[in-house]
């Protein structure tokens, strides 16, 4: 019975979780919130990281109620991320490691998500819609791989949602994607916005060009509200991701929907999802914010499907990688 201890701090979420034999014991977490208008760079947040992930740690193992002899190995996001933070968390995790006499295991982030999901939904092999506020996917599982049927070609999705929230400078307490989810139930008028799919691919630099450059002179001539714009942007943005996530399910044949990461728990976007799979006859499967958001216990997760794999990772090899696709990994735990 196998516990891993994981690592997880690609962005602004720093968090520690334990996960032995398909159960969650442990997953604390932060987030580090900068002012409204604001975004997070790379350096304060490597800092906050590591203010905090110490007493994460040990939060966790109190959590679990283990100790670290009963840890069999340390799971720690490889990447793909921001570089300074996954470097301040790399670095604890392999200093762990050895401290404990551990195994180490460098983990794809993306993975961590979908193999979370599958876990707490019971999914057993769906089309994926992987979306956050740094990457947009839609995947399937074949042969050994979580194959990259169709993904944003510029920006992801949450960042989209994310800059949009600085140009009305709303909170980002607990997230702007939130805030925007709460502003637009309140939007009455959808205002037309550009509508970018590619086959299979995706794009929202230009629709977030267009609605920032027209923000404030609609506004000023009361066009509309800005719950208004939040509405539209929901509405106009999840439309494609939902477009592109049926045709990956026709192709496939799938009759599951799995949604992971931050963006997959806008309730909005799970009830557009869920129209779509009852037309297919499908099932959709969602998470809540405790484990769709960057979590330690995904990580962990994940690296018990690893570790029981027989994957380890030389201290040689332990570095990161901001860089990381989802379709790098050979994921030889699953048939």
């Amino acid at each position: 019975m196998p516990a891993v201890l994981g690592f997880e701090g690609s962005a602004n979420k720093i968090g520690v979780g334990v996960v032995r034999d398909g159960v969650v014991l442990a997953n604390p977490r932060r987030t580090y919130v900068t002012p409204p208008g604001t975004g997070f760079l790379p350096g304060a947040t490597a800092r906050h990281h590591r203010t905090v992930i110490l007493d994460l740690l040990q939060e966790a193992l109190t959590e679990a109620g283990l100790t670290s002899k009963d840890i069999d190995c340390i799971a720690y996001t490889k990447g793909p991320g921001m570089g300074a933070p996954l470097v301040s968390v790399a670095v604890v995790a392999r200093t762990v490691a050895q401290l404990w006499n551990k195994p180490l295991l460098g983990v794809n982030h993306c993975i961590g998500h979908i193999e979370m999901g599958r876990l707490i939904t019971g999914a057993t092999s769906p089309t994926v819609l992987y979306v956050s506020g740094g990457n947009t996917q839609v995947i399937a599982y074949s042969e050994h791989r979580y194959r990259i049927f169709g993904e944003t070609i510029d920006i992801a999705v949450g960042n989209c949602l994310d800059r949009f929230a600085r140009v009305l400078k709303i909170s980002n307490d607990p997230s702007p994607g939130y805030n925007i989810e709460q502003m637009a139930k309140r939007g009455k008028k959808l205002v037309e916005l550009p509508y970018t799919v590619k086959g299979m691919d995706v794009s929202f630099s230009g629709i977030l060009s267009f609605i920032e450059d027209v923000t404030q002179r609609m506004l000023a001539t009361g066009e509309c509200t800005p719950e208004d714009l939040c509405f539209s942007l929901q509405e106009t943005v999840f439309a494609m991701l939902v477009e592109i996530t049926e045709r990956a399910m026709a192709h496939c044949g799938s009759q599951e929907a799995l949604i992971v990461g931050g963006v997959g728990c806008n309730m909005r976007l799970q009830e557009m999802m869920e129209t779509m799979c009852q037309e297919r006859g499908a099932q959709l499967f969602a998470t809540d914010e405790r484990f769709c958001i960057d979590n330690g216990a995904m990580i962990a997760q994940a690296g018990w499907e690893m570790f029981r794999a027989g994957h380890t990772t030389p201290l040689s090899e332990s570095g990161v990688t901001q860089r990381y696709r989802t379709d790098e990994v050979e994921v030889t735990w699953r048939d």
